[in-house]
């Protein structure tokens, strides 16, 4: 295959797909197990409950309520916020057209997507994980007024977390997100070129219609390598009937999502490290499709991400999606 530049066709942005540089040295980061969690140390383990804030919501395995004690699923403020409901404005700046700034307010939660003390989503049964997502979407909903809720999971230092026992992380945001606006409006630019199509549901049939990037197929969604892939072995997970709101009632896609964390699984032989992130619409879209996206971090951003926003992928993803429908 020969090197290419490929346009995002939800964002616009680019990614070159260099396979020759796959070939450098340490091109990829190794995957190592991580290192076992001690349980006496994990603030997130059951019975460790007065290591947290006071919960916010307690799930039992059966999805009801589980005030007091043996729960399945856990929401608890963070201890280490980003946004704060009662943030104080900043000092007005004399030149607010170079020097903007807002009251970072907001709500930011963690949601402990099990009891044990397991580093991934991989780790888990099915049915733990379709529960931890309902989770998630119960607290997406939980904030009606927010401009965006972004929920994502750090998994692993090397992806982002502070904290190896797998848990999600919830931001409801005043504003919408740039990146978020991206979408947002080539959603709507494509509705208005094409007298109403839908962007994703479009891309999906296509997808699908060409079998090469694809990777698995339920009764849910479909769990695709998309075709600029920012990063090697990313997936994104696209429900097979669009819908704007992933918080909505409906098919959340846990089971694919499981099943594709399982096959980053064995295609590195551990659970790589990684940053999974739920798009769901912004408030006020009236053209969107939910997905998510699982991003392995298997590579450093460098001089040209850094510099210039484009990224560059030495796994083509034809190849990678080969390689997990075998996986």
């Amino acid at each position: 295959m020969t090197h290419e530049i490929r346009v995002d066709p939800l964002t616009g942005l680019r990614a070159i797909i260099a396979p020759a540089r796959a070939g450098r040295p340490q091109a990829l980061a190794a995957v190592a197990p991580a290192a076992p969690i001690v349980r006496a140390d994990d603030p997130f383990a059951a019975g460790h409950e007065d290591r947290t804030p006071p919960a916010i919501l307690e799930r039992g395995a059966g999805g009801s309520a589980a005030p007091g004690g043996g729960w399945a699923v856990r929401v608890v403020p963070n201890l280490y916020p980003a946004l704060t409901p009662d943030a104080a404005d900043p000092e007005p700046s004399h030149r607010p057209d170079l020097f903007g700034a807002a009251a970072a307010t907001g709500a930011s939660e963690v949601i402990v997507n099990a009891p044990d003390p397991v580093h991934s989503l991989a780790d888990l049964d099915a049915a733990q994980v379709a529960l931890a997502v309902d989770v998630w979407r119960e607290r997406m909903r939980a904030h009606p007024d927010a401009a965006y809720v972004h929920v994502h999971v750090n998994e692993r230092a090397e992806g982002g977390a502070t904290q190896p026992h797998t848990h999600a992380q919830l931001l409801a945001l005043d504003f919408v997100p740039a990146l978020v606006a991206r979408e947002r409006e080539r959603f709507g630019a494509y509705a208005t070129r094409t007298m109403g199509g839908d962007l994703l549901s479009d891309l999906l049939q296509e997808e699908v219609r060409q079998r090469d990037r694809i990777v698995a197929i339920d009764s849910e969604a479909v769990l695709l390598a998309p075709y600029a892939s920012a990063s090697p072995y990313r997936l994104m997970l696209v429900p097979r009937r669009g819908r704007d709101r992933f918080e909505a009632e409906g098919p959340s896609g846990a089971a694919l999502l499981h099943d594709g964390l399982q096959r980053l699984k064995r295609r590195f032989g551990s659970s790589p490290p990684l940053t999974l992130w739920v798009r769901t619409a912004p408030q006020g879209a009236t053209r969107f499709c939910w997905h998510i996206e699982i991003a392995p971090r298997l590579t450093a951003l460098a001089g040209l991400e850094l510099g210039t926003g484009v990224h560059l992928n030495p796994v083509a993803p034809e190849l990678a999606a080969a390689e997990l429908r075998d996986a």
